[in-house]
């Protein structure tokens, strides 16, 4: 019975005995967590720094998409400045990329010597031509009305020049002498009155149509429900945002960044509208 109690008794007897293993667990008490703390800073640090050199930080991302989400206006005509026409490849960045960089809606792809060579034969002028007014799915000056047919005719050669062509680009007639200042007693003009209410149907037919009404380049295609539906159950805002900023291959405000934001939701409502 002694022998029990005396196995017992050591059993729950520390297995610290001296000074000096006491003295090696307080500091391994206090090494091991200072440690731990510097292995996690150093795995989070590192990673950071994996992030930085791969080139995916902020600063760097922000670089890489500028290009793309940049979106310059010409306000010369509104500072009182005379309009300065822009060069057919900024025309084609901003109006006829959508298209013409995948195809889409039928247009020749940009650089397809094949495509475009029966169409250069034609030569410039009559390119120039279908482009101003529109042919087939094509709208008008690409959708926005506000290009000069200098600009429109600019593009054209742009295009053509990159697929084998050979076009001059033309240029910009000489500026008219400024008309005399109005009289300081005459009346200032009345500014013109705002829109009653922007009509979808128009900006439909002018911006929307070229991809919607075929579905090309991923666009849900005017009227079917089974691929707009799962676009109005994201909402309204979510659609109108996308139409204004751009998504995917749809450039901003369907690549004409003359319509106010109103004139984008009314064409959203009408499309949605057709596809409920």
């Amino acid at each position: 019975m002694a022998a029990a109690q005396e196995a017992h008794q050591e059993e729950h007897q520390s297995f610290i005995k001296t000074p000096t293993q006491l003295a090696w667990v307080m500091v391994l008490a206090f090494v091991v967590p200072v440690l731990a703390l510097i292995m996690i800073a150093h795995f989070v640090l590192g990673s950071s720094k994996s992030v930085a050199e791969a080139g995916m930080s902020d600063a760097e991302v922000r670089a890489r998409i500028a290009p793309v989400a940049r979106v310059a206006l010409d306000l010369g005509g509104a500072a009182g400045g005379a309009k300065v026409e822009k060069s057919g490849e900024q025309v084609y960045k901003t109006v006829c990329a959508a298209c013409h960089d995948t195809g889409a809606a039928g247009a020749f792809k940009f650089g397809d010597k094949a495509a475009w060579a029966p169409h250069i034969k034609e030569g410039l002028a009559a390119l120039a031509k279908n482009a101003i007014n529109g042919i087939r799915a094509m709208p008008a000056r690409g959708g926005n009305p506000d290009l000069t047919d200098l600009e429109v005719t600019r593009a054209v050669v742009y295009m053509t020049n990159a697929s084998g062509a050979n076009f001059k680009e033309p240029e910009a007639p000489a500026a008219k002498p400024a008309a005399a200042a109005a009289p300081a007693a005459a009346p200032a003009a009345a500014a013109a009155p705002a829109p009653a209410g922007a009509n979808g149907e128009a900006v439909y037919k002018q911006a929307c149509v070229a991809c919607h009404a075929t579905g090309v380049a991923g666009a849900p295609k005017f009227g079917d429900k089974t691929q707009w539906a799962p676009r109005i159950k994201t909402g309204m805002d979510a659609m109108y945002a996308s139409s204004i900023k751009g998504k995917g291959a749809m450039p901003a405000k369907g690549g004409n960044t003359a319509l106010s934001d109103a004139e984008v939701k009314a064409a959203v409502d009408f499309m949605v509208a057709a596809a409920k």
